[in-house]
């Protein structure tokens, strides 16, 4: 039943991204903790993870929240990890292709200091097509304060040092490993070769099976 439920995902998703103005800018077990692509690192220390810190199976996604892509691809993966909920972790990786991507970014990483990076997450995807690609993103601080962010606290962290440092170490990152679209995932350090919610299914799934 799950497969069927993702397979019809699968082909909405394709009719939406395919209308949509989606912009792609041209084992043994590996854990994503050492797993490395061209010798850079995909999950560092301070990378945000939602999901069992221990938990086997770890998704990355090098993420753009102004993509469309991403946005699409954003209920999949929890459907995903709903799924799998002791065995899957998602860690995101920050990407800047998109107008407005590096405020949304440092929206979430002030979310993630008061502890509300999940809700807000979701709230600033689900507004994205009210904010997307513009420099003047206030209808992402908008959804945020409805998901239960300070947003005065926010504004006087959002240019931290440490923010600062989180953005630039993911962009150096975004070179080393080579993004050049987004969203792109891994899964325990194996890309995702084709990009769509069966397929990130089906190999999530297989890595989960192969760590039992």
């Amino acid at each position: 039943m799950r497969t069927r439920t993702l397979v019809v995902s699968l082909i909405l998703f394709c009719l939406a991204v395919f209308t949509a103005a989606f912009v792609v800018y041209d084992r043994s077990q590996v854990t994503s903790e050492t797993a490395t692509v061209d010798k850079t690192p995909l999950v560092r220390d301070y990378s945000p993870i939602i999901g069992p810190e221990d938990a086997p199976v770890t998704i990355v996604e090098f993420f753009d929240p102004s993509c469309e892509g991403c946005r699409a691809m954003h209920p999949y993966v929890k459907q995903i990890q709903a799924a799998y909920p002791e065995k899957v972790r998602l860690v995101l990786r920050y990407v800047l292709f998109h107008k407005g991507s590096e405020e949304a970014v440092r929206i979430l990483e002030t979310a993630r200091e008061q502890k509300v990076y999940k809700p807000v997450l979701d709230a600033v995807m689900e507004a994205q097509p009210q904010w997307h690609d513009d420099p003047d993103i206030k209808a992402a601080w908008d959804a945020a304060k409805s998901a239960g962010l300070d947003v005065e606290a926010a504004r006087a962290s959002m240019n931290s040092p440490e923010i600062d440092g989180i953005i630039q170490q993911d962009a150096a990152d975004v070179k080393g490993v080579g993004i050049s679209g987004t969203p792109t995932f891994y899964v325990n350090g194996e890309k995702l070769s084709r990009l769509g919610p069966q397929e990130l299914y089906d190999l999530v799934t297989s890595k989960v099976e192969s760590s039992k």
